[in-house]
């Protein structure tokens, strides 16, 4: 499990604890650690975070978190299931949250994160550990976070269209699509309509309908080879879709084309 969330070594969280009592060393390493960075008291109130947390994270700024954020009652926390087992590091554990899956949407509504960015879900890996104070107990605890997939929306909707528009005269396959997004079949279904107002089945349909009336447009090609060429057979069904579809009959998109 260690591999998974970046390996971070014993050693790193001595090194934290050896500056803990020089605070002032303390928070400038805490500042330049590259990935994003939280301390937290042992009520799961927020006290320091670094520039990559607000940047990679959208948090609006420090002070909208810190001293006001609690990660014990963070209803992510609770979706995730992670409560029980965040709260070891209480106990003196190294605590690993692997796959944490932060959808955008719930950061927008529970925290006070930048609205307008084009991100739909941050999936990480978290990394808490304690750090004791002089009287052996402990004082704080640190949570780093490493991104595993940053999902955009956008992005992985536009490599679904460009495989769906290669692929069209291929039987639909949603997994193949999904694979090629590089996100889940359910959750790619759910983004893709809510980007593009359709199913894929239905972009796939509705692109092959594009490449068929393009067909029928030459005259040297029968109706039934038209639709042969995009690996459509021409039965009562489909010409029955491609009416649904563009308001004609094949016969007679091809008249009114001519």
């Amino acid at each position: 499990m260690k591999d998974q969330v970046g390996d971070v070594p014993s050693s790193l969280a001595q090194s934290f604890q050896c500056i803990l009592s020089e605070r002032d060393l303390f928070s400038k390493v805490i500042e330049c650690f590259p990935y994003p960075i939280q301390v937290f008291s042992v009520d799961g109130t927020a006290r320091i975070m670094n520039k990559a947390t607000l940047e990679m994270i959208g948090i609006k700024s420090v002070e909208s978190h810190i001293d006001k954020y609690n990660c014990f009652d963070d209803p992510i926390v609770q979706d995730n299931g992670v409560m029980d087992q965040l709260k070891r590091v209480l106990t003196g554990e190294t605590v690993y949250l692997t796959g944490f899956n932060a959808p955008y949407k719930d950061l927008v509504r529970y925290h006070d994160v930048k609205q307008d960015r084009d991100i739909q879900t941050i999936i990480s890996d978290i990394t808490c550990f304690p750090l004791v104070g002089e009287d052996g107990e402990i004082e704080y605890f640190v949570a780093i976070f490493i991104f595993r997939e940053v999902y955009r929306g956008k992005e992985e909707i536009a490599l679904a269209k460009e495989y769906i528009e290669t692929h069209w005269q291929e039987p639909f396959n949603l997994g193949e699509i999904a694979k090629a997004a590089c996100l889940s079949k359910a959750h790619f279904t759910k983004l893709f309509n809510k980007h593009t107002g359709v199913t894929p089945h239905e972009y796939y349909v509705n692109y092959k309908i594009r490449r068929l009336k393009e067909k029928l447009k030459d005259t040297n090609l029968s109706i039934a080879q038209a639709f042969a060429a995009c690996n459509i057979q021409y039965n009562g069904y489909t010409a029955r879709v491609f009416k649904e579809k563009t308001g004609f009959s094949p016969s007679a998109y091809r008249q009114k084309s001519e």
